[in-house]
């Protein structure tokens, strides 16, 4: 036999996906995350997954990880201790950012707190011009001093940033070897190595962050490497990138800035290759888990990719796919604000104490705990059957709320399920009616251990009419793992008006960026015949000040290519804005080149139709609270391992599996297609 394995770090439960590639056999497994170190977890995980299916670590030919480990040290602030080396009077720059307050109308809000102190930022004598020429040479012993200072100072990390660093690199990387030389024990980062961008503001900021998560990602890696050979996995891991791709261990421990959305991004991987199964192209993905919801827009079938976001109140300049997340899990607490209205997360219960139904503490009651009183979820036990939980205390907390907001135990526990769809229906109006996409023309693909169990409230709220919930729901990100490529990006900025007498110069900064990827492949191993570029180019009107990215046609680059570049903006344009500048000069920005190996994966096979007739997978009813009935429904309950391709449930039902439950509204009805994913659909 031949496995893969994807594993998925979640802040509640880490979750397994293992295919085997003779048979086509999928099996999922889930334990509890160990926040304190992750990598027990995933070890955990790994060995029970494989003693399940009666496999050998041995036998593990492919080993994909998604992880939180960078994206939790940012947002708790456990980072490492952290110094910058940046152009004299500049080293306040990532203090002062755009001076925008995170709030327009809130005068008390906070900035986030800079990850580097004012006293271990040292600005040294140096400068070039935006064209790359030297109008002050870089003090040299300036740089070994700051070096020195800081490596008293008992730093770990030291992140390199000059103005037009991206331009001409070379004072960037003379400091580089300075500081590598006083201070070899440092991790050391430059700005041009990780994001070779204009901005500088945003690109000295992604230098910091990737130094300040570095140590802590290269120890993560080393311990989880260890583990996995302890337990017999020999074959080569791969960590998720937030761009949907994965990477080698060492390349992620070099640039960890690229994993901060690591665990959400192959959900959407997982979700594009849901909708080319069941041939539904436009789809919003709405992964819900226990902290947080993840949701993403893919337009015929392909989701967008951004090149730079805010993640908790910093800027990073790295390719991610463009995924909003809200503070909307099934561990959100529910409480009340100070102006006596009910409030759901972001504070979460996380994996320990839990939500108070898992009997290790918690007073204050959460999403799951509602849901356990309205009998959506088992009120004995999550998990099939290995979690017992205690339904009574569900019921006391959510009634100490019920006796503050004046209402009944079953209102305020529906309440709390209200808001929360609420809160989730705003994260999806943002991708989509914000920027010019109407939700009912797409289909919500529903996955994540809360996903099921809230989509169709929520594509009730936002009017849309189909929900797919893939065939293992709850183990989506980690079952993407098992369906991505090798990728890696590339880029660099150039400004330049868009007309034909910048073909020359185009020409020669591509096939540098070519070249790049081209020794990426090398390193990565990546055969001739796997390899694939994607070349894209941030255009704008001159004086904008963003850029939108269009994509470059293959082959040679000529008078043509500048014209499809002109009509693509034009095009993309209108669709964002509403309309186009006749006449106004376009400017092209940055030059950017996506590189993609591709490597087996899963292939899912269809399943004969077995008729609609569903009785078989009966296996219970249970009262449900569904206020659409005006109260408790007698509602059948089915065994998700147990429906065949055709099966035919109408709602009200509930459909269980050991890593998602799936809630059918009256008047819903669920169809099993060929690969065994629910279609829901309400008339």
């Amino acid at each position: 036999m031949a496995w893969r394995i994807g594993i998925d770090s979640g802040g509640t439960f880490t979750d397994v996906c293992l295919f085997d590639d003779a048979s086509g056999q999928v099996a999922v497994w889930k334990v509890p995350s160990t926040p304190d170190d992750p990598s027990r977890a995933i070890a955990r995980g790994t060995q029970e997954g494989t003693e399940r299916v009666g496999a050998k670590p041995s036998e593990v030919v492919y080993f994909g990880h998604g992880t939180t480990v960078g994206t939790n040290a940012l947002i708790q602030h456990r980072g490492v201790k952290t110094g910058l080396i940046t152009t004299d009077g500049f080293r306040d720059l990532i203090e002062i950012g755009r001076q925008k307050r995170p709030d327009l109308y809130d005068l008390q809000a906070d900035k986030s707190p800079p990850l580097v102190t004012r006293d271990l930022r040292f600005g040294v004598s140096e400068r070039l011009r935006h064209d790359g020429s030297v109008e002050t040479p870089l003090d040299e012993e300036g740089v070994r001093q700051a070096a020195r200072e800081l490596k008293a100072a008992g730093v770990k990390s030291v992140a390199i940033g000059f103005l037009y660093g991206f331009v001409r690199p070379e004072h960037e990387e003379t400091a580089r070897r300075i500081v590598a030389e006083e201070f070899p024990e440092a991790f050391i980062c430059a700005s041009h190595e990780v994001a070779p961008e204009f901005r500088e503001y945003e690109r000295i900021s992604t230098a910091v962050v990737n130094a300040y998560l570095g140590p802590v990602m290269q120890g993560y890696i080393r311990r989880l490497a260890e583990r996995l050979k302890e337990l017999g996995v020999t074959t080569t891991p791969h960590l998720t990138q937030s761009n949907g791709g994965v990477i080698g261990f060492d390349m992620a421990a070099r640039l960890p800035v690229r994993t901060v959305l690591s665990g959400p991004s192959t959900g959407v991987v997982a979700a594009q290759a849901i909708g080319a199964m069941t041939g539904i192209e436009n789809l919003i993905t709405f992964d819900m888990g226990g902290t947080s919801s993840d949701v993403a827009l893919l337009r015929g079938g392909e989701a967008k990719l951004a090149s730079e976001a805010n993640v908790h109140g910093y800027p990073i300049k790295a390719p991610m796919l463009d995924i909003h997340t809200v503070g909307a899990g099934g561990g959100s607490i529910a409480a009340i604000d100070s102006g006596g209205l009910l409030k759901v997360g972001p504070r979460s219960a996380g994996a320990d104490p839990g939500p108070v139904c898992y009997g290790r503490g918690a007073t204050e009651p959460a999403v799951t705990d509602a849901n356990v009183v309205l009998q959506t979820l088992n009120p004995t036990h999550l998990l099939g059957g290995r979690m017992p939980i205690d339904q009574a205390l569900s019921k006391q907390a959510i009634g100490r709320i019920a006796g503050e907001l004046g209402l009944d135990l079953m209102a305020t526990a529906q309440g709390i399920i209200s808001v929360v769809t609420a809160n989730m229906a705003k994260a999806i109006r943002v991708i989509s009616v914000q920027r010019g996409h109407d939700p009912r023309d797409y289909a919500l693909v529903a996955f994540g251990g809360a996903g099921p169990l809230h989509a169709a409230r929520l594509a009730k709220e936002l009017e849309m009419k189909r929900i797919v919930v893939p065939r293992n729901p709850g183990i989506g990100c980690a079952l993407g793992l098992l369906l991505t490529d090798l990728r890696a990006n590339f880029a660099t900025t150039r400004l330049a008006v868009l007309a034909d007498g910048i073909v020359p110069s185009m020409a020669e900064i591509f096939a540098g960026l070519e070249a790049q990827a081209e020794h990426w492949f090398a390193e990565e191993k990546v055969a001739p015949g796997d390899r694939q570029l994607r070349r894209t180019a941030d255009l704008r009107y001159h004086g904008q000040n963003y850029e939108l990215a269009i994509d470059v046609p293959d082959g040679p680059i000529t008078p043509a290519t500048i014209k499809a570049l002109a009509d693509g903006f034009a095009q993309a344009h209108k669709r964002l804005y509403g309309f186009v500048a006749e006449g106004e000069a376009v400017q092209l920005v940055t030059y950017r080149v996506e590189a993609i190996g591709f490597v087996p994966k899963a292939e899912f096979r269809p399943e004969p139709d077995a008729g609609p007739d569903a009785s078989g997978a009966i296996v219970g009813r249970r009262e449900v609270w569904f206020p659409e009935a005006g109260g408790f429904v007698d509602c059948p309950i089915y065994d998700r391992e147990v429906l065949k391709s055709g099966n035919l449930v109408e709602g009200p039902a509930i459909i269980e599996q050991m890593d998602a439950t799936t809630v059918l509204l009256p008047g819903m009805t669920a169809c099993v297609e060929p690969y065994l994913n629910l279609i829901l659909e309400t008339p």
